[in-house]
């Protein structure tokens, strides 16, 4: 069956994990309860594709074993070095247990270390014999909390060391550590980085370059709206890793379902992002949770672009009238106009794009039926990538998305200008 998006095979799933291209395949981990369709005691599912589409569910390559994970094998990431795999995780383990649920912790009762492990093919890890701790649950309150401190993200700096950044908390605000190594395996903290007014702990930091821009995307949590995916251009120093970051903080998708995003390098060089789509019931197979189709981060004039990867956009190139499973729809909106995509309404309003999911929304108030987009002017164009329960919006090439989970669409699309329904490719 062809898919373009990476849905949970059983259970349920969250994080993307370990993204990145490897020996000639994308390989992507991710949060992983296998045993019911909520959230529990984490594992790593994994899936690898040659295209970013088409993916192929291989075996948990993470679970618990070890005293520093034994309660869950929590985010984290990905890199290559002499032609091995390594995996740098957060490890999580519980001080209180909750009685009805032995997955659980009682009111954040649990402590966090981080965790390497690496692997030859990239598919088979030695869960009992090849884990390491690297960073011990910290013990200095003011550089980090001991219990809320995760999701190592790792790359390669061009001064050749490897840096490390974790999403952290002190004093009632999010902030991100910065950590170097020269082998992977022993890290030496060097900085940190906090900026008030966005929440009181930062999630799944992810810090790039791309055109020599510097990108940060992470995820605060206790806004005023819950936990969000944000992004913002930065400035980083290798030397000292000293960060700063714009004042011009987005939203990584203002659809506000999205979460945890992860960024890798396509085969090409590009920048790609994926993101865990948030989701109120499971899907007709009984599990919950899926991915937004890969995006490519660009900057331009300093804001942050996602445009659809090209491996995606170019499975679409069938013209039909009468939608199938999975769809894209292009259309071009002005003030006073309305797109209709299977009960999901897009419609420009105050020089602003809004959705509105009402007919198609199982959410509750926790999944509010609109979105909207800052303002953008009183027209735009759009390239709407449609899936059973997943709406992608892309307005004017990606200078904004809104995304959404959806429930019970129909097959009728109306409105718009020059609208036209594309199937993919045989």
């Amino acid at each position: 069956m062809r898919e373009i998006h990476l849905k949970a095979p059983r259970g349920w799933i969250n994080d993307p994990n370990g993204f990145i291209y490897f020996n000639g395949k994308y390989h992507l981990f991710y949060q992983h309860f296998p045993y019911a369709p909520k959230w529990g005691r984490m594992h790593w599912g994994h899936a690898v594709s040659r295209d970013l589409t088409n993916w192929e569910h291989k075996d948990i390559a993470l679970f618990p074993t070890k005293l520093d994970d034994k309660d869950g094998c929590f985010s984290g990431s990905a890199v290559e070095l002499d032609g091995r795999l390594h995996l740098f995780y957060t490890g999580v383990k519980y001080s209180v247990y909750d009685p009805e649920n032995i997955n659980c912790c009682l009111n954040d009762q649990f402590i966090s270390a981080q965790l390497h492990i690496s692997s030859k093919d990239g598919y088979c890890f030695d869960n009992f014999g090849g884990k390491e701790t690297i960073i011990p649950p910290l013990e200095d309150p003011e550089i980090g909390d001991r219990s809320h401190t995760r999701d190592p993200k790792v790359w390669h700096g061009a001064n050749g060391e490897w840096h490390m950044i974790l999403g952290s908390t002190a004093h009632g605000k999010g902030k991100f550590l910065f950590y170097t190594s020269r082998d992977l395996v022993h890290w030496e903290y060097k900085n940190s980085y906090s900026k008030d007014g966005l929440g009181w702990m930062w999630e799944c930091p992810d810090y790039f370059t791309v055109d020599g821009k510097g990108v940060v995307i992470f995820s605060p949590m206790g806004l005023a709206n819950g936990q969000q995916a944000m992004c913002a251009a930065a400035e980083f120093d290798e030397s000292t890793c000293e960060m700063s970051l714009s004042d011009s903080v987005q939203y990584f998708d203002c659809g506000l379902d999205l979460y945890a995003p992860q960024s890798t390098l396509d085969k090409d060089g590009r920048r790609v992002v994926i993101a865990w789509l948030r989701m109120p019931e499971p899907m007709k197979n009984g599990a919950i949770g899926m991915f937004s189709i890969p995006r490519i981060c660009e900057v331009k004039d300093g804001h942050i672009f996602f445009k659809p990867h090209p491996d995606i956009s170019k499975k679409f190139t069938r013209k039909t009238d009468v939608p199938e499973k999975i769809y894209m729809v292009r259309s071009t909106l002005e003030n006073g106009g309305v797109l209709n995509v299977g009960g999901f309404e897009i419609y420009p309003e105050n020089g602003k794009l809004v959705t509105d999911r009402s007919a198609v929304n199982r959410g509750g108030e926790q999944f509010p039926d609109r979105s909207e987009t800052p303002p953008i002017g009183e027209k735009c164009t759009l390239e709407i990538y449609v899936d059973e329960n997943i709406i992608e919006v892309f307005v004017n090439g990606g200078e904004y998305v809104i995304t959404n989970a959806v429930y019970g669409l129909t097959d009728k699309i109306s409105g718009g200008i020059d609208t036209e329904i594309f199937a993919m490719e045989e």
